[in-house]
Formats: C-alpha cells, sequence, structure tokens
C-alpha cells in the first residue's frame, strides 16, 4: 500500500502526526509507523481517516485519484 496518501492529506491540512494520532485514539509513534509502511492500519483506522478527511476509502489506499467519497447505501 502507497502511505503517501495519507502524509499527503494530512500535510494538505497542515496537521502534524499527533493531531491525527489523537483523532485514531493513538500514539504519535504508532501512527508514524503507518505513514512509513513499518505497520498496517487496520481498517477500523482507515475507515476513520476516510471520515475525517471526507474521501472514499479508494482513494485513501490509492486505488483512484477520485477523492469524492461514494453515496451512502440507504436501503
Amino acid at each position: 500500500m502507497n502511505f503517501s496518501r495519507i502524509r499527503n492529506l494530512r500535510e494538505d491540512k497542515d496537521l502534524y502526526q499527533k493531531d491525527i494520532a489523537k483523532v485514531l485514539g493513538i500514539s504519535q509513534q504508532y501512527y508514524s509507523d503507518y505513514e512509513s509502511g513499518k505497520r498496517i492500519m487496520p481498517i477500523t483506522h482507515l475507515i476513520k481517516l476516510a471520515q475525517f478527511y471526507q474521501v472514499s476509502l479508494d482513494y485513501l489506499v490509492g486505488l483512484t485519484d477520485i477523492s469524492k467519497p461514494y453515496p451512502r447505501y440507504n436501503p
């Protein structure tokens, strides 16, 4: 997985790793390991980041270059 996108999103918002770590409820070092690719980010954290940045999961993980989230499914 290309982790540059989560770093770019954070930097585009002028946020620090500690800010995002707080959103996720983890330490700054733990989050730093996500950005560097040393640790795999669980889906729960990916979902929180996608919601926080208001982007789709596909965009967050680099499967698409379209950042707009999909419409919510309401059966």
